[in-house]
């Protein structure tokens, strides 16, 4: 494999948010057809990450109400799953490469030797699930089972995705209770029933907190720069995305990603 591109977004303006979905999955397919890694930070404004399961809750409108009341902006993203939160504090990070024989286990194994090899503490980090957070998951990422990362997959063609968002400063239990606010509002009685989760906000907690650490987004990020160089025994290279995509002429299938996004959350403003 080559060396690997790393693709850092700053604080995206809302007029942008359906960027970060577009490019991870522009760089997926260019990942797959010319066996190239990336590792792309990007981050959102006040922003409420709605999966597709979300929208077939049982009063939306009432949901999207609390995320308006709160100041977030609702976002229907490309993929499966429920929802999570992304804002100053929260730092998603991507870990794009080739499909060749990584199975599906394998991905999220992938994504957390690194976090691990980022954070090295003497407690331990545990990949299960916690049931009560929000977006449970599998490969939810926990200190003394309290929450501090979320994992996902996504694969397209030949290449594969593995997307994690990352709670290291702001007020988490703000962002959990949220969350919880907005599956009570939008699901009434059908509250934590099929597949929806009870989501307890204090399940949950930011990284440096659990590490005893004073750590910002951007230590963050040069934890996982180093992490990467030293898991995958490559250098790195900076690229701007803007300059990616027109210097490997992807801008065209970039903007199809663009329009599949604002398709669909054109269902946000037939509430």
């Amino acid at each position: 494999m080559k060396n690997m591109i790393i693709l850092d977004q700053d604080i995206l303006a809302p007029t942008s948010a359906f960027e970060p979905f577009a490019l991870t999955d522009t760089l997926t397919e260019f990942a797959g057809e010319n066996e190239q890694p990336f590792l792309h930070f990007w981050q959102l404004p006040n922003c409420f990450i709605l999966g597709m399961k979300d929208t077939r809750v049982t009063d939306l409108a009432a949901g999207i109400e609390v995320i308006k009341a709160a100041n977030y902006q609702p976002v229907i993203r490309n993929a499966g799953g429920l929802g999570v939160i992304a804002d100053a504090g929260i730092l998603n990070v991507s870990l794009i490469v080739p499909k060749a024989d990584l199975s599906i286990d394998g991905g999220y194994e992938l994504m957390t030797a690194l976090v691990k090899t980022a954070f090295p503490t003497k407690k331990e980090i545990i990949a299960k699930e916690i049931a009560d957070s929000y977006c449970p998951g599998k490969f939810d990422l926990s200190i003394e089972d309290l929450k501090f990362a979320g994992i996902a997959q996504r694969r397209i063609k030949n290449g594969i995705a593995v997307m994690m968002y990352l709670s290291v400063t702001g007020n988490q239990l703000a962002r959990g209770e949220m969350v919880k606010e907005f599956y009570q509002a939008s699901l009434k009685e059908r509250f934590s029933l099929e597949g929806y989760p009870a989501v307890r906000p204090a399940s949950m907690e930011n990284l440096p907190v659990l590490l005893g650490e004073n750590l910002t987004v951007l230590a963050c990020k040069e934890r996982f720069l180093n992490a990467a160089e030293k898991m995958f025994s490559r250098e790195i290279a900076f690229q701007q995305a803007d300059k990616f995509l027109a210097e490997t002429d992807n801008l065209e299938r970039f903007q199809e990603k663009i329009t599949s996004m604002q398709q669909r959350n054109l269902l946000l403003k037939e509430l």
